[in-house]
């Protein structure tokens, strides 16, 4: 096997290119500026100006706490998994199975009324670029698609690949011998997020170069991708230290109490469907209902001239005893909440009438247990109280 090292590297920047907008031709662009292109180079583009032209672009106001609001929402929309919190920081696993902060979702490089989003499928975008490239010039290159990122356990950021097309992304050694004899069991060599930041040195973050070209580097791998770069959150031995995960196990427990107060982080749509699946798993003869339509909640509770707490839970899921034991469905309500807080969300079991089933058309056998209002619990707002004169001891 050869190494993947080159004798020589040169890196170049493509210079003279437009600001981007949505529906603008990215391949003539870099064709024309680029005329120099040759075969085997490496095309290195930020994921930036692939959004912009793509139109991964969402318009929001201007005012500065707006604009945060709407951009944690699609922290949470481009999301499938929260896998750390920090206060207002989120490390995310995205829809592209890349974990980073805030799912890609970036304010930098953009009006002041936009937000950007990460290309939908950025190995097809390279893909493109690269074919499209291949038509106007004649050239076979490679292209990669960058985004900046940090790593765990280091200080700083840098460009790493989120889309390549034409490049061997990844160099196994395993079983190669080095010079002193030893055999390489494990070493794999990240190519893609090699080549993504040593393009960085010459865009920078400033001046206005989105796009590099690095040259020297052997290419011509036409199925490798980004994507095989993403390692399975499953196999990532990091995913949460040991001080993090003693203290969600602590406000787990404290959530445990009756939450009256929440903040406005939207709720992840998936977690009161596992709390659910995981309190249903022991009691057959309970059902839950999740108010997911806004509209068609708000009905109801005027209907039911609701408590006020009903209004302002992010989200509602009612419980119902199918079989009648309502012993038994209690036990139920109990474990949905526990598996709820396991989640990182506050709950409160609201009374409801007895005639919501019927208002949302539910078999008349199933009997209301109560609504359990649930969202991410606003912690300063969680009561304490001195245990005084009630509780004694003797």
């Amino acid at each position: 096997m050869t190494d993947h090292a080159a004798s020589r590297l040169e890196i170049v920047p493509v210079e003279g290119l437009p600001e981007f907008r949505p529906g603008d031709d990215l391949t003539g662009a870099i064709a024309d500026a680029a005329r120099w292109l040759r075969s085997g180079d490496v095309v290195v583009v930020t994921s930036k100006v692939v959004s912009k032209v793509e139109g991964r672009l969402v318009r929001v106001p201007a005012d500065p706490e707006e604009r945060d609001r709407i951009r944690r929402r699609l922290v949470f929309e481009e999301s499938v998994r929260i896998l750390a919190r920090r206060e207002r920081t989120l490390i995310t696993e995205n829809h592209l199975g890349i974990v980073q902060a805030a799912s890609g979702v970036d304010a930098s490089n953009v009006a002041g009324d936009e937000l950007a989003l990460l290309p939908a499928d950025p190995d097809a975008s390279a893909l493109a670029l690269r074919n499209g490239l291949a038509d106007r010039l004649g050239v076979e290159v490679a292209v990669v698609v960058t985004d900046t990122m940090g790593r765990a356990w280091r200080v700083g950021q840098t460009d790493v690949a989120i889309g390549s097309s034409g490049l061997r992304v990844l160099h196994g050694y395993r079983g190669e011998v080095d010079g002193q004899g030893n055999e390489l069991a494990v070493t794999e060599i990240a190519v893609a997020d090699e080549v993504a930041g040593a393009a960085d040195l010459v865009k920078g973050k400033l001046g206005a170069v989105p796009v590099a070209v690095v040259r020297g580097l052997p290419v011509g791998d036409a199925t490798s991708r980004a994507r095989d770069l993403v390692r399975p959150v499953d196999e990532d031995l990091f995913r949460m230290g040991t001080a993090e995960a003693v203290a969600l196990g602590r406000r787990s427990s404290a959530l445990l109490a009756p939450v009256r107060s929440f903040d406005d982080t939207p709720v992840e749509v998936s977690s009161p469907r596992w709390a659910a699946g995981a309190a249903l798993a022991s009691f057959p003869d309970v059902r839950f209902v999740h108010l997911a339509d806004q509209v068609r909640r708000k009905q109801l509770l005027d209907e039911l001239a609701a408590d006020d707490l009903l209004y302002a839970a992010p989200e509602i899921v009612l419980a119902f005893a199918a079989g009648g034991d309502h012993a038994a469905g209690g036990a139920a309500v109990h474990a949905l909440r526990v598996a709820l807080a396991a989640e990182g969300l506050g709950s409160c079991v609201v009374p409801v009438a007895d005639r919501v089933g019927r208002l949302l058309s539910l078999p008349e056998t199933w009997s209301p247990l109560g609504a359990v209002a649930l969202g991410h619990a606003d912690l300063s707002a969680l009561p304490h109280t001195d245990p005084d004169d009630r509780f004694l001891q003797r």
